[in-house]
């Protein structure tokens, strides 16, 4: 009976043993602190809306004391991107976010092993120059769209600007996912029987000759998601509210800056998903190469209140008034 009491004793003991060093490796696993490097290609409100939206959903889901975000921010420089995520591979960070097309092109240039996510990617297709798509990559990268529904937004400008014979359509050459937008936008123009002219900049330093000579030979313009527009919508707008020309924008941020509507999605909602995929590779094993893009479903017709009543433009019912204060 002695015996049989202490090989239970032993027993308990050697179960109570594995239960403690179970748990201790379960919290071990819990409290790993994961290393994100976040490349963002230039700061204007959309991205860093998506930014803050990425960074928001991990802190909370692993706490903020599990989790390091390096935020480097490129100024808009393609070649500052590279070295940006350069050092973020020889830090051997967990993941990169990359946030924009030219951000992305970087860290896929820079690394096939790290997981990249990436988001304000209006068309992955173009920007990974991939042509049998199926909605992944198939390699270490996958994200969020910022991709509204072009043909409503093409739509937004007749409803508009009912009497607009010729629209300009506003964008940087050096964007694919610009090219990409306008392409749709001008088929669906073409269906409208509108006429329309490109107007392009390679830099923000073209942007006052080029909208210059743009209000002069159009009714209104439409600007696509760009990141080099959204980065200067004041020096269009100097431009386009005096001349009386609406601009129909392709999201909220350069709405705000210089236009008179919008068909925006959230750029904090896709930078939640994208945060919410980042969750899943990190601590679920997923594999980006097998995830689906993910696209926005919160979409909004939105106006500029004050420039469409100096414009005299009748905005429809089912619009909303952006906010335009500014916080300090």
């Amino acid at each position: 009976m002695k015996s049989a009491r202490k090989i239970t004793a032993v027993l308990l003991a050697v179960l109570m043993f594995a239960s403690a060093f179970a748990g201790c490796a379960k919290d071990k696993a819990e409290t790993k602190k994961y290393k994100i490097g976040i490349c963002q290609l230039v700061q204007h409100d959309a991205l860093d809306a998506a930014t803050q939206g990425f960074q928001d959903y991990l802190t909370e889901k692993l706490g903020a004391e599990n989790v390091e975000f390096n935020l480097q921010n490129a100024a808009g420089e393609s070649a500052t991107c590279s070295t940006i995520v350069n050092q973020f591979v020889s830090d051997n960070v967990d993941l990169i976010m990359a946030n924009a097309t030219p951000a992305l092109a970087a860290a896929m240039g820079a690394t096939a092993e790290i997981p990249i996510v990436a988001t304000s990617i209006t068309d992955f297709a173009t920007a990974l120059e991939i042509k049998d798509w199926t909605g992944k990559t198939g390699i270490n990268v996958t994200g969020s769209s910022d991709l509204a529904p072009l043909d409503k937004q093409a739509e937004m400008i007749k409803e508009l600007v009912p009497d607009a014979k010729t629209v300009g359509i506003l964008y940087c050459s050096g964007e694919p996912n610009s090219k990409y937008q306008v392409s749709v936008v001008e088929s669906e123009l073409d269906k409208m029987n509108i006429k329309y002219n490109e107007y392009t900049i390679a830099d923000t330093n073209e942007i006052a000759s080029v909208v210059t000579k743009a209000v002069k030979e159009v009714d209104a313009i439409y600007i696509p998601t760009d990141n080099v527009i959204a980065s200067a919508t004041e020096a269009v707008n100097s431009i386009t509210e005096p001349a009386k020309i609406p601009v129909i924008a392709g999201e909220e941020g350069i709405c705000k800056g210089c236009g008179v509507a919008t068909l925006s999605i959230s750029y904090y909602s896709i930078g939640q998903k994208a945060g919410e995929m980042a969750y899943e590779i990190l601590v679920n094993g997923a594999n980006p190469a097998d995830m689906e893009i993910a696209y926005a479903s919160d979409l909004t017709n939105k106006y500029v209140e004050s420039r469409c009543k100096d414009f005299g433009i009748t905005v429809p019912e089912g619009y909303e008034p952006i906010d335009m204060t500014t916080e300090e």
